[in-house]
């Protein structure tokens, strides 16, 4: 597959920039790989599609306010600081991307808050917009963690044109997030209320978490037309035993296994045994899949809607079948259906 053969034409103003007034409350393309039917409806119409025993697999990352502003010292010019991860909590060591980058050299100090009170300092280069930064806190590990939170926003997709609010600190993040690591949403679970997730256990559709910190890499331009030499960044990820036995008796007993998001889908193929079957898994993954790919284990898919040339369009491609999926696309372009993070649902099913 190239690259190319991931273009569409999408209006700016299909892509959503607040979240849904409830959840659940979104609206759902179904789309039937065997026959290639496509249906339109609520999200919270998703149970209808899943019975006693089938699982769903949802990834419980939890994003943290990784975007802050800061001054450079001696100038005040204004740098923003987006946190990727934590190197070393002892030393207060953080890999992180700078803009505007031309500005930052190993050595300089960076000033955040109101007060200046904490400050960081560049202590290595990592690639043209990332460095290192050791943040200067007296303090314990916690206090700091909270101080250099409170000064954090949400990391909204650039694709979303305004600051972040209040309202999306709760609203880009699943109710289930509770592994503390990721900077992307894994998006397509912000779909879930409460109720809903009620509802399902009531059906008794089991409920299974792995955990990927979702990282840029999924948002980095691609940059070579043949896809076999992108190389995807990698992403902490963390498979149960838990997670492992449920997956593997509803595979063995004909049940469905849904997937909730590519992070999700990623996750799993990523945890996969020579026999088809899922195994326990802590490690980190690169795993970059496009069509054709051989899906063992799940068998459905819930997702969003995703920007043109991205990776997370390319696996639902692969799980999906490239023409039907291009096909769902154009008719949700079609149709009015929102995209991105904020945006609706999309259900591939047999």
């Amino acid at each position: 597959m190239k690259l190319s053969q991931f273009k569409f034409k999408l209006p700016e103003s299909l892509i959503a920039q607040t979240p849904a007034l409830h959840r659940d409350e979104c609206r759902l393309m179904v789309v039937h790989r065997k026959t290639g039917e496509i249906e339109h409806k609520e999200f919270k119409n998703v149970i209808d599609y899943f019975n006693d025993g089938d699982v769903m697999v949802f990834n419980d990352t939890k994003v943290f306010p990784a975007r802050l502003y800061g001054n450079k010292e001696k100038t005040g010019a204004r740098i923003e600081v987006f946190l990727l991860r934590e190197l070393n909590p002892e030393h207060k060591l953080w890999d992180v991307l700078v803009e505007p980058a031309r500005k930052i050299r190993i050595g300089n100090k960076l000033y955040f808050g109101e007060d200046e009170s904490m400050v960081a300092e560049v202590i290595d280069n990592t690639t043209s917009r990332g460095r290192t930064l050791r943040f200067l806190y007296d303090g314990s590990h916690e206090e700091f963690k909270g101080a250099l939170y409170a000064l954090g926003q949400t990391p909204l997709p650039e694709y979303i044109n305004r600051e972040p609010d209040e309202e999306d600190a709760a609203a880009y993040q699943t109710i289930f997030a509770r592994n503390e690591g990721a900077v992307v949403a894994p998006s397509a679970g912000m779909h879930f209320s409460r109720e809903l997730m009620k509802r399902l256990e009531i059906k008794g559709v089991e409920q299974g978490f792995l955990t990927v910190h979702c990282g840029l890499g999924a948002f980095r331009e691609i940059d070579v037309e043949d896809l076999t030499k992108h190389r995807m960044d990698s992403e902490d990820m963390s498979v149960t035993e838990g997670l492992v036995e449920m997956v593997n008796h509803a595979k063995d007993n004909g049940k469905q296994v849904c997937a909730v998001g590519t992070s999700t889908l990623r996750g799993i193929a990523s945890a996969v045994s020579m026999g088809g079957h899922m195994k326990t898994y802590t490690g980190w993954t690169n795993k970059f899949i496009f069509p054709p790919y051989d899906f063992t284990v799940s068998t459905a898919l819930i997702t969003g809607f995703h920007m043109p040339y991205s990776t997370m369009l390319m696996m639902v491609c692969a799980f999906g079948g490239y023409e039907l999926v291009m096909k769902a696309y154009e008719e949700a372009v079609k149709e009015g259906y929102k995209f991105g993070a904020y945006g609706d649902a999309m259900l591939i099913i047999d």
